[in-house]
């Protein structure tokens, strides 16, 4: 009893300490002004263990291993708090004070983190575990009984009146466990009735989470022959909504055995969400950052070198490099789960005439990307639709590919395997960044249809077959100058993507393809060769912390670059527009235009983007625009960026120089064109 006594005295102190005492009486001053009476009142208190451990080492103990039995100390505390402050005068027993602990976190040890591979299959008391995972799947918010009122049936019984019965909800319990018929009386066993007219009702959403691990078997086929098993959570009252999709959360919850005869499930009673980033490795090697002081007397080298090197255990070095840099731009300006709100997006499509080639590329690059999901064509790309098979009978939300791969990278591969619905779907979605589902009331107990939107917050890649011809191929005698036949891609996905990139061999010479034949054949002599010495100092590891030390660079846009886009922009909104069809430039090609820009500054390792960094922008968007509508007043080569093969220095200097001619090209567009663009291009 003395024992009792003072684990209740330390609840009394912690609750003073932390402040829980104030925002309880807060919380009673709140069901003391409302006008209704209900059976149950809850409150939500805010529990540290490692304070709780300062004070009484034994409550924090009973509060980690037996929280049920930590939750009616903190109960008897409350009620006597209510009955002797005189807090709320609807309360006349203790059973109707309905505490919920919300635990702040756990203790770091391995104790009390969940393995999805180690479900604990005892039937003892659950104690609450921390567990870090990807949410999959979700249903929509339903309702559940938070607690209810029973009255017993013989007249002549105390418990026929009062608050002597109440059933509130507990971990694990199903709605038959708190509401049901055949209870009894404890005082006379006369069968009991509930008072329906205070059941109190709460809202309650489930949810499938797998492992963060899982995350590694998303971006293509595996030699691994793992198979993850994915958990469900139960979120109820205020943490309704608090998850979405495709995010990573960590999670505090109490397992719990659900039995439903005659099966016995098993399920997780969340007690506190928040979203979870993991940390990746965010360094630059010593051979970057060697090759970063080397090239810093110009603000291309580095990411020319970069590029023209990446992929080399896939494809030769210098061939596709625009390519290259338009996929490494990709990886930098990646959604960050941390920061949802950065709409900064680079969907990149590549026409080839060599598909495989491209698609190993692509699939290599994906392995970079902080998240990255290969989507297979018979599989859903954003969101379907099934019913829940844990009785609630509610609409069952699974996240597609795109989803999924929410703050990386989704690569779709091959257009030409998509059915018409599919890519009219990617359509709308890369322009509307939305994903919609709708979802028929009959069907799943609903009253009214319902229509939902998701955002869609990663990248795209893709790549087109130029050699296989459109299905409904339109010739036009007056096709524009520099226009190119997009082969099986409709001509409106084309224009959704923010880049569309050319892959042809330079010059087109059947001879050129000799580099990647012998690059292939080298590859299957001697797997593990390394077949260009000058590459072997920037391994895939080194790429990937460049990478990711680039994403976390906070970047600023200097005067000059925001000058020079803006004026491209207007630029090319005028001479790319008719009185018929109007511009054939988006309006959102300005917001694609800084994203081009800062990736390229973050990719160089630099805090402010400066005008080298615009003109590459332009340059990318320049010749993705000419591919889609054809030339225009500003006419670069297709290899603007990548004029000539970088094998030394002299040849560095001779793209340095082409650039800089570029620039000036650029410049002068601008100042031709743009209306108003006297005020802030000067004609020198």
């Amino acid at each position: 009893m003395a024992e009792l006594l003072e684990m209740k005295e330390a609840i009394i102190s912690y609750l003073d300490r932390s402040g829980g005492l104030l925002q309880f009486v807060e919380d009673c001053k709140h069901y003391n002004d409302s006008p209704q009476s209900a059976a149950v009142y809850r409150f939500c208190i805010r529990v540290n263990p490692t304070d709780l451990i300062e004070l009484d080492a034994r409550l924090a103990d009973c509060l980690l291993h037996d929280p049920f039995k930590a939750t009616a100390f903190f109960q008897s505390v409350c009620f006597l708090s209510i009955k002797t402050l005189s807090l709320i005068e609807k309360i006349h027993t203790e059973n109707q004070v309905n505490v919920v602990l919300k635990l702040t976190h756990l203790p770091p040890f391995p104790e009390y983190s969940l393995d999805f591979c180690k479900f604990p299959r005892g039937y003892g008391p659950m104690r609450p575990v921390a567990m870090e995972g990807l949410v999959i799947t979700m249903t929509r918010v339903t309702k559940y009984t938070q607690g209810a009122r029973f009255l017993c049936t013989d007249d002549s019984c105390p418990c026929s009146r009062g608050f002597h019965h109440i059933r509130v909800h507990t971990p694990g319990a199903t709605e038959s466990v708190t509401v049901r018929s055949g209870f009894t009386c404890g005082l006379c066993s006369a069968p009991l009735k509930e008072d329906v007219k205070f059941r109190i009702l709460g809202d309650k959403q489930l949810v499938e989470m797998v492992p963060a691990r899982a995350l590694d078997m998303l971006d293509g086929p595996s030699p691994c022959s793992f198979r993850y098993q994915s958990v469900t959570l139960f979120l109820r009252d205020e943490l309704c909504n608090s998850m979405t999709m495709g995010r990573l959360y960590r999670v505090v919850g109490i397992p719990a055995h659900v039995h439903q005869w005659p099966e016995v499930t098993w399920s997780v009673e969340a007690n506190g969400v928040q979203p979870w980033t993991p940390e990746y490795p965010s360094s630059v090697s010593a051979n970057f950052q060697a090759l970063l002081a080397s090239s810093a007397c110009s603000p291309w080298r580095f990411s020319a070198v970069v590029a023209n090197t990446f992929g080399s255990p896939v494809v030769p070095p210098g061939l596709f490099s625009t390519l290259r840099l338009a996929l490494l731009l990709s990886l930098v300006v990646q959604n960050r789960e941390d920061d949802p709100d950065s709409l900064n997006y680079l969907d990149v499509l590549a026409l080839t005439n060599d598909t495989l080639i491209i698609d190993r590329l692509m699939a290599y690059s994906l392995g970079l990307a902080s998240r990255g999901v290969r989507h297979q064509a018979t599989g859903e790309m954003f969101v379907s639709l099934s019913r829940d098979e844990h009785g609630t009978g509610a609409a069952n939300v699974h996240a597609g590919s795109a989803l999924l791969a929410t703050g990386g990278i989704c690569l779709l591969g091959d257009l030409a395997s998509y059915r018409k619905d599919k890519t009219d779907a990617l359509q709308s979605a890369l322009e509307s960044r939305t994903a919609a589902l709708f979802i028929p009331g009959k069907k799943y107990g609903e009253d009214a249809d319902q229509q939902l939107s998701f955002p869609i917050r990663c990248n795209f890649w893709a790549l087109g077959d130029v050699a296989t011809p459109a299905k409904r191929s339109l010739k036009c005698d007056n096709a524009v100058l520099g226009s190119v036949e997009m082969g099986s891609v409709p001509a409106q996905v084309a224009e959704a993507f923010s880049l569309v990139v050319q892959c042809r061999v330079v010059g087109g010479d059947p001879g050129s393809l000799l580099p990647l034949a012998v690059h292939t054949l080298r590859l299957a002599i001697s797997p593990g060769e390394s077949l260009y010495p000058a590459c072997t100092q920037f391994t895939t590891q080194d790429y990937q912390e460049l990478l990711a030390h680039a994403r976390s660079l906070q970047v600023e846009l200097s005067p000059e670059a925001e000058r020079l886009i803006h004026g491209y922009y207007m630029a090319s909104r005028r001479v790319r527009s008719d009185t018929t069809l109007g511009s054939s430039l988006p309006v959102a090609s300005i917001k694609h235009l800084v994203s081009l820009a800062e990736a390229h500054c973050r990719l160089s390792l630099r805090s402010v983007v400066l005008e080298e960094d615009a003109v590459v922008a332009v340059l990318l968007c320049e010749n993705s625009l000419t591919l889609k509508h054809g030339a225009s007043a500003l006419v670069i080569p297709p290899h603007a960026l990548f004029p000539c093969e970088l094998h030394d220095l002299d040849s560095l200097r001779r793209r340095d120089l082409t650039l800089e001619q570029l620039h000036q090209q650029i410049l002068q567009f601008v100042f031709a064109h743009a209306p108003g663009a006297a005020s802030y291009i000067t004609e020198e």
